[in-house]
């Protein structure tokens, strides 16, 4: 993320909140990714000065109406582990087939000051779901995203190379965009 945010000569330093771990949490409950990450920047921005952005993202399959969706880190209940959520989803996929499997990574990402919304940036890559994990890097449900234009999945493409063709990677530069846009 420091390198896309030299790449536009934006000016900006970024750091974790101060003493985060020490703040209440904020509940993760709207039904859209970007309702998500506008409350916790919201709520994060009133409780520290300076600009806080935060984000949500997740794996929405459409021939699962939607899901994992917004609950993509709760998919398989509250402690469950990447292993077990991809298992969930790799049993709900079973017998899908051709465009049934098509899904997309979704990344909204809010910027806040003082409890007041700034910007609302989303992006989102396509892909399908794959019958079987493939590959050992990334986190979450990467082993099981092919992403055609590479034809690797996420977990086979190196975090670098990632960054630049992720949902997250676009959004966040969509973000950077917008702020040199305001400055």
């Amino acid at each position: 993320m420091l390198a896309a945010a030299a790449a536009t000569s934006l000016p900006a330093e970024l750091a974790l909140l101060p003493d985060f771990d020490a703040l209440p949490p904020f509940e993760e409950n709207a039904p859209t990714f970007a309702e998500n990450a506008a409350g916790k920047a919201l709520y994060y921005s009133r409780q520290r000065d300076g600009l806080v952005f935060a984000d949500d993202s997740g794996l929405v399959v459409p021939a699962l109406d939607g899901a994992p969706g917004v609950h993509s880190a709760r998919f398989a209940g509250p402690q469950a582990t990447n292993a077990q959520r991809i298992e969930k989803l790799l049993a709900e996929m079973r017998g899908k087939t051709g465009p049934e499997r098509a899904a997309h990574f979704v990344c909204a990402i809010a910027l806040a000051e003082h409890g007041r919304a700034i910007a609302i940036v989303t992006d989102r890559v396509d892909g399908e779901i794959l019958e079987a994990p493939r590959g050992s890097g990334g986190f979450g449900y990467d082993p099981v995203f092919y992403f055609p234009a590479l034809g690797k999945t996420f977990a086979e493409i190196p975090a670098e190379e990632k960054n630049l063709c992720s949902h997250r990677g676009r959004a966040f530069r969509r973000l950077l965009a917008a702020l040199s846009s305001m400055l």
